[in-house]
């Protein structure tokens, strides 16, 4: 059977709907995942005080079509209309892998934002303290690097955004 967003927003619990069929998301994060989505959302965040065209979100419903609707981790958004889940693409999404989504996020999101034109994708390795940093280009993301201890400027965004992993990763390093 494949399902829809009428069928989707029905739910108790927390899916995903990927090309009409629901796909159950993991049990809640684990702490080191939730800490460093925390950790990123305030360094984004604390560069928008000057940029109210934008904001950072975690955990929110990006409609990609009526039988399509993804939860990325982290999702900077600008100019969105709609209170109730994302209908543009974020300009900014990061996914923090953990086993069981690995492969979801690696490979079937991975396209997906491609092809809806996210500008950056970032996937974010919480074991290896590594974010691999992809570059939209025409449909498909063009690999900028692995950053551990590097900032990254974002050039293609509505504000002016960097991320420096050095400052991100530096509460889990030993």
């Amino acid at each position: 059977m494949n399902y829809t967003y009428d069928d989707y927003k029905e739910w108790e619990g927390s899916w995903e709907l990927m090309n009409g069929i629901a796909v159950a998301m993991s049990p809640a994060p684990m702490r080191k995942h939730q800490s460093l989505a925390s950790e990123i959302i305030f360094h984004l965040r604390s560069q928008l005080d000057d940029c109210k065209k934008c904001e950072v979100l975690g955990e929110v419903d990006y409609k990609v079509a009526n039988d399509t609707i993804l939860r990325p981790d982290i999702a900077l958004t600008c100019n969105e209309t709609n209170d109730t889940y994302l209908t543009k693409a974020p300009q900014i999404i990061v996914e923090i892998i953990s086993k069981s989504t690995a492969k979801r996020d690696e490979n079937y999101k991975f396209d997906i934002y491609a092809a809806e034109l996210v500008n950056y994708y970032i996937i974010i390795y919480p074991d290896d303290l590594v974010a691999k940093i992809y570059k939209n280009n025409d449909g498909k993301f063009t690999k900028q690097g692995d950053f551990c201890d590097e900032k990254y400027e974002f050039k293609n965004t509505t504000c002016k955004i960097a991320l420096d992993f050095k400052k991100v990763f530096e509460r889990y390093r030993d």
